[in-house]
């Protein structure tokens, strides 16, 4: 997997060439600089680290200081590893959005909105129990039972509960490109993704010849 790191701006719309209206999400992607190299011999398999978006010095461990000062660059706030790259990379080189192409697909991966704390419903999608008459109380949105009482006298793992929800890492495939735009480092990208607005994202497109 080749790819970059970016920032999710938001959400628009735009027409195609046939005046049909497409959803998209606009992706502040890259410049993302080459912070360290992965090789067989020193670290056991093969990548290469990207870092974007800078970061005061006075924020940043020494040793990540060192780390950056190495590349020749200024801290970053978000590192990545990427698998694969079309040609040999180099420290300090930088790789800008002209990576891809209008019309190509892509895999864009980041952290989904947190919901909070969820009942059953939301989170697993439960129609509910019970009816709303016939003298039943605040009862719609109960999970119902959970286990048996006498054995096993436990709740199984894994039973579907309330709980947390959102805040994980979610990849969605084989969006496409839709628009390129260099002199502002954006992607216009067909579709939603995960994430809030701001939140980091990291976009790969796929190589036959990845190991991945």
């Amino acid at each position: 997997m080749s790819g970059l790191i970016g920032r999710k701006i938001g959400m628009t719309s735009i027409f195609d060439e046939n005046g049909k209206n497409i959803p998209c999400t606009i992706v502040e992607a890259g410049p993302c600089v080459v912070t360290q190299v992965r090789t067989k011999e020193v670290d056991g398999y093969e990548a290469i680290q990207l870092g974007f978006d800078d970061k005061k010095e006075n924020h940043t461990t020494k040793a990540l200081q060192g780390h950056f000062k190495k590349a020749g660059t200024s801290p970053k706030k978000k590192v990545v590893e990427f698998k694969y790259f079309e040609h040999e990379m180099n420290i300090g080189e930088v790789v800008t959005v002209e990576l891809f192409k209008e019309g190509e697909f892509i895999d864009v991966e980041g952290a989904s909105k947190g919901k909070g704390f969820q009942g059953v419903v939301k989170r697993h999608h439960f129609a509910g129990v019970g009816q709303a008459t016939h003298g039943q109380h605040n009862r719609l949105r109960a999970p119902g039972s959970i286990g048996a009482s006498a054995w096993p006298s436990r709740v199984f793992k894994g039973m579907r509960m309330s709980g947390r929800m959102g805040g994980d890492n979610v990849k969605v495939q084989n969006l496409r490109v839709v628009k390129v735009l260099p002199e502002k480092n954006l992607l216009i990208i067909k579709g939603a993704i995960p994430g809030h607005k701001n939140s980091y994202v990291t976009i790969e497109k796929y190589h036959e010849d990845s190991s991945l």
